[in-house]
């Protein structure tokens, strides 16, 4: 990059000094080293492998306001912007960044469920690990050190040994849209005891058409036998940018599963690292995105097998309609002494225009003995000869499109076992689905 630093990082260099001290020395101490190495490396390039197919050009030359804490606490949000049927256990609600106290609800017995802030003051040792040492200078893109630097706000969730939460738990980013050119960051720690149970439903939306930039970085550990269902909805306004990225550690005989749903957003990215660390862990994940307009997604996928006889399953699906573009990269990694592994991915895009464009990128690297793995991806059209038949049948060309997309998208989703979330993340792909001709 130039010696000159661009209007992004020139903003994120002006919000961090103007950050209050946290009062915890490693604390302010992390945040500066983070500072430090995002001001040395800037925003990611086109040289840079990993981000080849989203170029950041754009967005290098806007200069973000860190949103302000005091104003996103007074924004009126409706909670019917982000009332999900299915949904209906402890809440925490972000707005710009900043939680409210007043639309977020506590957790049950065995959850321990609090602000980053209010954990940072009443134990702030544990979270040592996760806040100052778990990105260091190098094992991070940009954007993480972004986050770790600029992030006031955050929850830790813990949950204790043998507890099996019964409703799932709704995490909800809303963009207000009321502080144009702004950015927010959000951090999450989670921690599933042995043998215990939870379903999160993290939901992404959007009140108002402003621009806004929101970055969230989790860090979630799954102890030995426990379970996690993630599912993760993206239903923000077309003026929104994020970046998610999300680490899971998943323990001896622990299983976790994410489905993800990708709708909204002028420019998003969402990295998963799976690292399966003890025998028999298990990793599936399931995955859309269905782009319009002038849509980017980019989904960036990593897996990696580290002990025995450990097993993940990926199935994602990608739809682009317009001048969109949309970039998959699955990686699976199955480490020398990892033998017994079994690992297939597999991902499958439709193009519904000629201007549309879907990057694809498979990786597979075996290292162990004794492995069953498989990978595949393709990019097509729907089918001409099933939309002949729909027609035939007195089916509009219209509606055959939206039922072949559909059911090419709702493979993906499928699996999800809460009945009624599922039924209404199919309503929202119906309600995002094209309805025009192709072009």
């Amino acid at each position: 990059m130039s010696n000159a630093p661009s209007p992004f990082v020139r903003a994120a260099l002006d919000a961090a000094r103007a950050l209050p001290s946290s009062g915890i020395a490693w604390l302010d101490a992390a945040r500066r080293e983070n500072l430090d190495a995002f001001a040395d490396t800037g925003l990611p390039e086109g040289r840079n492998e990993a981000w080849k197919y989203t170029p950041l050009r754009a967005l290098s030359q806007r200069a973000f306001a860190l949103a302000d804490r005091d104003v996103a606490a007074t924004i009126a949000v409706d909670p019917a912007l982000y009332a999900l049927p299915g949904v209906d256990g402890a809440r925490i609600v972000f707005v710009d960044g900043a939680f409210r106290a007043d639309l977020s609800s506590p957790g049950g017995e065995g959850i321990e469920l609090a602000p980053l802030a209010d954990a940072l003051t009443a134990h702030p040792e544990p979270l040592r690990f996760a806040l100052a040492n778990r990105y260091r200078r190098g094992a991070a893109d940009a954007f993480v050190h972004l986050n770790a630097a600029l992030a006031a706000d955050g929850f830790v969730l813990r949950v204790a040994d043998g507890v099996s939460v019964a409703r799932p738990l709704h995490v909800v980013h809303v963009s207000s849209g009321a502080q144009a050119d702004t950015a927010w960051h959000v951090r999450l720690l989670v921690e599933v005891g042995k043998a215990a149970a939870v379903d999160i439903v993290e939901h992404f939306v959007s009140a108002g058409d402003a621009t806004q930039l929101g970055t969230v970085v989790s860090d979630i550990v799954l102890r030995e036998e426990g379970r996690l269902g993630l599912v993760v909805l993206q239903d923000a306004s077309a003026a929104t940018t994020l970046v998610r990225r999300g680490h899971i550690r998943i323990d001896a005989g622990a299983a976790a599963t994410l489905h993800a749903l990708e709708l909204g957003g002028a420019l998003v990215r969402h990295e998963w690292h799976a690292d399966l660390e003890g025998d028999k862990a298990r990793f599936d994940s399931r995955g859309v995105f269905a782009l319009a307009g002038r849509q980017h997604a980019d989904t960036q996928l990593e897996i990696r097998h580290k002990a025995r006889d450990t097993a993940s399953d990926a199935l994602w699906r990608g739809v682009a309609d317009g001048r969109s573009r949309g970039v998959f990269r699955g990686a699976i990694v199955v480490a020398e002494g990892a033998d017994g592994a079994d690992a297939a991915l597999s991902n499958k895009n439709l193009l519904l225009s000629g201007m549309a464009e879907i990057d694809t990128k498979p990786e597979l690297e075996i290292y162990a003995d004794e492995v069953k793995a498989a990978h595949g991806a393709t990019i097509g059209q729907l089918d001409e000869r099933s939309l002949f038949y729909l027609r035939s049948r007195g089916i509009p060309l219209v509606d055959a499109r939206s039922l072949l997309t559909l059911a090419f998208c709702r493979a993906a989703l499928e699996s999800l076992a809460n009945d009624a979330l599922r039924e209404h993340l199919g309503e929202l792909l119906v309600a995002h689905l094209p309805t025009g001709p192709t072009e």
